[in-house]
């Protein structure tokens, strides 16, 4: 067995924590081993987003993880063969203590609308000649902490347009406008809302009402799918959408729920009133049960306004309610947990479980004034 003489590198000083080591799991593993194999693919797999001030975390193409530090036992060297001995010596480049470990997250779109504050696009815009802070599609991309494919997602369920290259969500009032005139058309038009034409929607909305093609031929796919100028409408989603616009006006003061119901049903039409469900609107309402006097009534309180900092947003949903059902506060959970088990862990780590005759209700581990 040959001797192998190791030396402190003369850059030693200069390298050390320049190196960083990270634990890949499986999936990873397989994603770089298959660019290896394939130099000729431009992109990069995998892609590192963060401000100096937010933890980083590791993009692939469609998934976010978190990166986690985790203190090794025993210290590991960087080693590169010296140059003018490289059978017999290496050098020592730097120490590592640590390790990264990558951890499947949400991805971090909280950002995105503070980011477009002020930058809705609401009718009638293309006559205003106002001077608005602008953010590009690219500029966003790079910015917020999601892959390309849960970035996309998100300008989808955010309602975000893009206009001439840059962001501009939609007024929600305009949206709910623009949805309701597309069940109308449907319906005069006696066009199938399985299979109809984009064209002919599109047109409609543009001569009758002035609604710009570049606008109604984006908001159309988000409610749907379309494959060769055909609309596959999403009914639950159009429908659910115009229950949405009217529910905000709801926020400070409550509405009885068969009042709510009647609204509803009124405002998508008699072919579509049989969509109308309030699970549709899960995760932005409060539902108080109904007494001897009056009906239930709801409150608009949608999850997506909440802290994203599980903390704080406990701390919100329990200042609100101090009890609530497994189901719920669950969908007020789906924006800072991967999947049902991280929820899972949340909940056994901010609130205290009470089994009752009717399921079981959440109280909070911590006492709050409200």
């Amino acid at each position: 067995m040959s001797n192998i003489e190791v030396r402190f590198s003369p850059s030693t000083a200069q390298d050390a924590g320049s190196f960083r080591l990270i634990e890949l799991p499986p999936e990873l593993c397989q994603l770089v081993e298959s660019a290896v194999s394939m130099p000729s693919q431009t992109k990069s797999p995998l892609c590192i987003k963060g401000h100096p001030t937010e933890d980083a975390v590791l993009c692939t193409e469609n998934k976010t993880y978190a990166l986690r530090s985790v203190l090794l036992s025993n210290t590991l060297l960087v080693t590169t063969p010296s140059r003018t001995n490289p059978e017999g010596t290496i050098n020592v480049r730097d120490q590592l203590h640590e390790v990264l470990e990558l951890v499947p997250c949400v991805p971090k779109l909280h950002k995105l609308p503070v980011l477009l504050r002020g930058m809705e696009y609401d009718e009638g815009d293309e006559d205003r000649r106002v001077t608005l802070p602008m953010y590009s599609y690219e500029q966003a991309r790079r910015e917020i902490q999601a892959s390309d494919a849960e970035y996309q997602q998100a300008l989808r369920e955010k309602r975000i347009l893009v206009i001439n290259e840059y962001l501009r969500p939609i007024a929600p009032a305009h949206l709910t406008t623009i949805l309701e005139l597309l069940l109308s058309y449907l319906v005069s038009l006696s066009l199938p809302h399985q299979a109809a034409p984009v064209e002919d929607l599109v047109s409609a909305l543009a001569d009758e009402h002035e609604i710009p093609r570049e606008v109604s031929g984006q908001v159309i796919p988000w409610f749907g799918s379309v494959k060769e100028g055909l609309w596959e409408m999403d009914a639950n989603a159009v429908v659910a959408e115009i229950g949405l616009g009217i529910l905000r006006h709801y926020r400070h003061e409550a509405i009885l729920e068969s009042e709510f119901l009647l609204k509803w049903k009124n405002a998508v039409g008699d072919t579509f009133g049989s969509v109308v469900a309030l699970r549709l609107l899960s995760g932005n309402y409060l539902r108080t049960p109904k007494d001897t006097t009056t009906g239930a009534t709801l409150n608009y309180f949608p999850a997506s306004e909440l802290p994203i900092d599980p903390a704080a947003r406990f701390a919100e949903l329990f200042l609100t309610r101090k009890r609530w059902a497994s189901d719920e506060i669950e969908p007020f959970l789906a924006e800072i947990a991967v999947n049902s088990k991280e929820r899972d862990k949340l909940l056994l780590k901010h609130a205290r479980a009470i089994t009752t005759p009717g399921g079981t209700m959440y109280s909070s581990r911590v006492g709050y004034n409200n």
